[in-house]
């Protein structure tokens, strides 16, 4: 179900008071339920020795919220030089922070190995002779190419850009076993919000296998595998939850099972993001217009810009007036926003109460991949983010562009270069 009931209710009592004080449109974020996600996740994997989950920063890059999971004993799993500066901004160090990245530049291994480097994801093999320094531990991210599918959002790995091959796997490790690497890791992602729990069971069983041949072969033991992210949330309402607890339980079998056959078993990490904040989050926009020509259109004072997700991805998201929760007089309409693009929509023929302007929607589920996805076309401004915390009290976490912003890349010291005839 889109949003919890409990979270639903706390925001309903306070909406009227929030909005006086900060007006529409906003994120908004229920640290109760970030931090019962973390706890959930964490006890879930309690009998796996050394289980840690890395935040996918990408999903919600907000220092706030970033340290609410880090109190929580999270990680961070960074794709960019600004997610690192972000992780290390807040106090996290060397081995919290997974560096995932792709098509990776000289600049960004720099800033990968600065301040005692961090984990060093790589996503090909010839990057390890473009590494800056030689790292102690290292780590591989896995394509598996035909031997499995991936979903419809990461799609065919055979097609995917991500990852070192099936066929490559065993040299990149030994070229950084030459290299002097004395510590190893593996990793892949091979599904991106999937809600069938077995998938990512049988991604832990194939990182497993590989390690195993791996080992046999270069005689190293592997530090840990990492299972990525991509676990799934119930986006709309007859979805049913991600089966956390049976993912978990058969995992530890698997690792029970690897350690009894050979003595040892590495650590199990994760990069979550959606699943840890995605359903904690709603953004929250007035209606400020109505029209009615071939169909009713509802608009609403956030655009696309806010939430791209509907828009580029055809992707539902569950919306709820609030206030009309209980309404029966319902009508089909289009939610929209400002921007000059047809695809500038919420919700597409959506059974929704009738509305008047000055009416609130909650668009559920948009504490992941919501405001970081935001963008700048047509000089649509992002809106601000509000983190709900767990006292009840309400907090600005990220204030509202501004035209200056915007415009602040126009600002510069002037250069010219005047070219010489060939």
């Amino acid at each position: 179900m889109p949003m919890s009931d409990t979270y639903k209710e706390r925001l309903a009592r306070s909406l009227p008071q929030i909005i006086k004080t900060f007006k529409t449109p906003f994120h908004i974020y229920d640290e109760q339920g970030i931090k019962e996600t973390c706890s959930k996740l964490t006890t879930a994997f309690k009998d796996i020795d050394g289980f840690k989950e890395f935040f996918a920063v990408k999903a919600l890059p907000n220092p706030s919220i970033m340290r609410i999971v880090q109190k929580m004993g999270f990680g961070f799993d960074c794709s960019s030089t600004p997610e690192i500066h972000l992780s290390r901004q807040i106090g996290s160090v060397n081995e919290d922070i997974m560096f995932t990245s792709n098509n990776t530049s000289s600049s960004q291994f720099e800033t990968a190995m600065e301040n005692g480097g961090c984990i060093l994801n790589l996503d090909d093999i010839s990057l390890i002779s473009k590494l800056t320094d030689i790292p102690d531990l290292i780590c591989f991210r896995y394509n598996p190419g035909a031997r499995r599918n991936g979903n419809n959002i990461i799609g065919n790995p055979v097609e995917s850009k991500y990852g070192v091959s099936h066929d490559q796997i065993m040299d990149a490790y030994r070229k950084s076993i030459q290299l002097g690497v004395k510590r190893f890791g593996i990793h892949t992602m091979l599904a991106s919000n999937e809600l069938n729990y077995e998938y990512m069971v049988e991604t832990a069983r194939m990182l497993l296998d590989i390690i195993e041949r791996v080992s046999e072969k270069l005689h190293i033991t592997f530090e840990f595998i990492n299972i990525g992210g991509g676990l799934g949330i119930p986006y709309t309402p007859d979805a049913l939850p991600f089966d956390l607890d049976a993912m978990a339980h058969e995992i530890t079998q698997l690792f029970h099972t690897f350690k009894s056959i050979h003595g040892w078993s590495p650590r199990l990490y994760m990069e979550s993001g959606r699943y840890i904040t995605g359903p904690h989050g709603a953004l929250v926009t007035s209606v400020i217009n109505h029209k009615n020509i071939y169909r009713k259109y509802v608009g609403v004072d956030a655009s696309m810009s806010a939430l791209m997700r509907p828009g580029m991805y055809e992707a539902y998201h569950h919306i709820h007036i609030h206030g009309k929760e209980d309404a029966t007089r319902l009508e089909k309409v289009d939610v929209v926003g400002a921007l000059c693009e047809n695809i500038d929509k919420f919700a597409v023929q959506r059974q929704l109460p009738v509305t008047v302007e000055g009416d609130i929607l909650v668009i559920h589920d948009t504490g992941a991949h919501g405001h970081a996805m935001g963008f700048n076309y047509n000089g649509q401004l992002r809106p601000k983010e509000l983190l709900f915390k767990a006292d009840s009290s309400v907090e600005l976490i990220r204030r509202a562009e501004t035209m200056e912003d915007y415009f602040s890349t126009l600002h510069f010291e002037p250069r010219t270069l005047t070219l010489k005839d060939a």
